[in-house]
């Protein structure tokens, strides 16, 4: 169910059991989402070797909660899987910095996936494309007399498309099943749509069909988000003046991305810290969210440039988008597998796999905003250092209390925080 209030004063001082408990509270958590969470996370081993092959162990990733969410007036507690220090901070952050204009705003796509199916060695290629799109809704209603669930609740295939493009191999028809996926990501059931038809395919154009697997490059899926920033919120001070010369910067930092592929990379890793690691905790496949995200920053503008847009308005406010595929689901896969996966969809309390995806953009403005903001003031790593300061120590051998001790005298001092440093400063402490 969702929270009442996305914003937790002090959250941060209270233990990791503490946080638990109050998280646990908040959300509703049954007993089982908080063992599950109180655990580690860890599956045991027999849920384990079913899920992949030739299982040895498994592997724990630190889950934190970022706060100050508010998406289409709704406050959300957003699980976070990651092990780098400061992305859940900087996220929370930004998210609280545009709540006097209403938080983030959301228009997603429906849930429509793509089939592709690759079709060869026709004796005519144009008139094979046409006999396709002639034959379009019998290929429709075979996809679509699957007994499916997904079928049941309105899903299924919607439309096909066909396209002719010139390849090494010659020139290759490429059908597209166009399918409503409902509340899955939607992988096995374009899957077996586009193998039922194949036969069929073969037939009406006379051609051999060679590949048969669905596109993660969810065009028809588009996740779009926007939030507005104020100056008074994007200062450290409430002063206006500040804030403008924030803007100022920041907007020039995403010129930088806009043009140039190298900075462009780095800026949307930078997007990718919010959105693989909410895909992570959630049990969604991160690796085909990065794969669409990154191929549509190329496809939309022609070169690889930035997934988000960034803006001046006429009141002087920062306003951010995005638009970026989001396959994402919260029935099947991982999201029921793994016991952390539901305890963290619990702790959002979606509803839909389109809210889910409009809330992983969300996240995805607000790291964006974080860096370039960090990047245009004090630079990047004055923030990021601090918060890595506990790793540092615990990379040198620091033990118990040892760990605190360490990162508040590391960060007490003037100069950058490094590896040598931390070490020296253990070894002094111990001496003394």
């Amino acid at each position: 169910m969702p929270v009442e209030d996305s914003r937790l004063s002090g959250f941060y001082k209270l233990s990791v059991t503490e946080r638990r408990n109050h998280i646990a509270k908040l959300a509703n958590l049954s007993p089982e989402d908080v063992a599950a969470l109180a655990s580690h996370g860890e599956l045991g081993e027999v849920a384990a070797d079913r899920m992949i092959e030739n299982v040895i162990g498994t592997m724990s990733l630190p889950v934190g909660v970022a706060t100050n969410f508010v998406i289409d007036g709704k406050p959300y507690l957003i699980p976070f899987c990651v092990e780098e220090s400061s992305i859940v901070a900087a996220a929370s952050n930004m998210a609280k910095r545009c709540l006097v204009n209403g938080g983030f705003r959301t228009n997603n796509d429906e849930p429509l996936m793509i089939a592709q199916i690759q079709i060869l060695e026709t004796n005519n290629i144009e008139d094979a494309k046409e006999a396709v799109l002639t034959a379009k809704y019998e290929l429709m209603a075979m996809c679509n007399s699957l007994p499916s669930t997904m079928i049941k609740l309105g899903g299924g295939c919607k439309d096909i498309v066909a396209r002719i493009i010139d390849t090494v191999s010659g020139p290759m028809l490429i059908v597209h099943l166009i399918v409503d996926t409902r509340d899955a990501m939607g992988a096995n059931a374009v899957n077996t749509m586009a193998e039922l038809v194949t036969d069929k395919i073969e037939e009406i154009t006379n051609g051999r069909v060679h590949l048969r697997i669905l596109s993660n490059l969810a065009t028809y899926r588009l996740a779009k988000v926007e939030a507005t920033f104020s100056p008074e919120e994007l200062s450290n001070n409430g002063s206006r003046e500040e804030g403008m010369n924030i803007i100022s910067g920041i907007l020039e930092a995403h010129h930088f991305a806009m043009a140039d592929p190298y900075r462009a990379t780095t800026h949307n890793k930078g997007i990718m810290n919010a959105i693989s690691a909410i895909a992570l905790a959630c049990g969604q496949d991160w690796r085909a969210i990065e794969a669409g995200c990154h191929a549509w920053a190329a496809v939309e503008t022609g070169k690889y440039s930035s997934m988000t847009r960034w803006r001046k308005d006429e009141q002087g406010n920062l306003v951010g988008s995005i638009e970026t595929p989001m396959a994402v689901g919260i029935v099947g896969g991982a999201s029921k597998v793994h016991p952390a996966a539901r305890a963290n969809l619990a702790i959002i309390g979606v509803e839909s796999a389109q809210e889910l995806a409009g809330i992983m953009a969300a996240a995805g403005i607000a790291q964006n905003l974080g860096a370039m903001r960090a990047l245009a003031t004090n630079g990047i790593q004055a923030g990021h250092m601090k918060l890595h300061a506990r790793n540092m120590a615990v990379s040198a051998g620091a033990l118990g209390d040892e760990v605190e001790i360490v990162a508040n005298i590391v960060n007490s001092q003037n100069g950058p925080v490094t590896q040598q440093l931390v070490k020296d400063t253990l070894e002094e402490i111990r001496r003394s």
